[in-house]
């Protein structure tokens, strides 16, 4: 149950890595992507409609493969971020962060003192095997994988300073809501979205942090690759069940 986050090992020795949303709170379909041969899942607790007992069914069945759990917190809340550390997710991603401030609370939540302030139930949480895990609260701040998403004008301009916060592992551009925070959401055509994507690039890689994102219609995953991308999650259960079930249908009736 407890086991060495690979996924944040294999990040750190340059490799670039895939991963894929779940937003659909099924434990049989997050296994069947798992097993897919993703290196990560991100469970998605902004935008899908999961609760914390379905985070741990998740898990549960991710956790019978090789494939790294992670989730998507729905916002930089200290409170949600130790219950779903309790139930053993081996990563967290937080959705806007746009400062320095904002990713120092972010890790702190995230991390045992002396390091951070993440309340500890450790003697009796799934994390450390309901207390049979005995280092797990030695080992636990450096397993962990820390995932800043980069989603607004201002998180762009902060890049240097978010990624000098100690416990960040990665910057994550989300491409959707940074267009929108120029108003221009979704207009991967226009010149200035195109600039801000390639700004926010260029400062993470000029960082040294480690740079994630979703491919979009301007920048597709090879270039990404080439770039120096290291986690590129191009879809989630829903987009591969949709256009699973669009093909079919079209050929069924083309």
């Amino acid at each position: 149950m407890y086991r060495e986050n690979t996924l944040k090992r294999r990040l750190r020795d340059g490799e670039t890595c895939y991963g894929a949303f779940l937003g659909l709170a099924d434990p049989a379909v997050a296994e069947i992507v798992a097993n897919a041969g993703f290196d990560c899942v991100l469970i998605d607790h902004e935008h899908g409609p999961g609760t914390l007992a379905d985070g741990a069914a998740l898990l549960r069945a991710v956790q019978t493969t090789p494939c790294t759990a992670l989730i998507r917190v729905p916002w930089n809340d200290a409170v949600y971020v130790k219950r779903i550390l309790d139930l053993g997710m081996e990563g967290v991603m937080f959705p806007a962060v746009s400062s320095a401030e904002e990713a120092r609370a972010a890790v702190s939540a995230c991390r045992y003192p002396p390091e951070g302030t993440r309340g500890c139930a450790a003697g009796i949480v799934r994390a450390s095997r309901f207390g049979m895990e005995k280092d797990y609260i030695r080992d636990a701040n450096a397993n962990l994988l820390v995932i800043c998403q980069i989603e607004t004008l201002e998180g762009v301009e902060a890049i240097p300073d978010i990624a000098r916060v100690p416990g960040v592992d990665m910057l994550f551009v989300g491409p959707f809501d940074l267009s929108g925070s120029i108003g221009r959401l979704g207009q991967f055509d226009r010149p200035e979205v195109r600039e801000l994507l390639m700004r926010a690039e260029r400062a993470i890689l000029d960082s040294g942090c480690l740079y994630g994102t979703m491919p979009n219609p301007v920048r597709p995953v090879a270039e990404l690759r080439d770039a120096g991308c290291r986690l590129i999650v191009p879809g989630s259960d829903v987009m591969l069940l949709r256009e699973a079930a669009l093909a079919l249908t079209a050929s069924l009736k083309g």
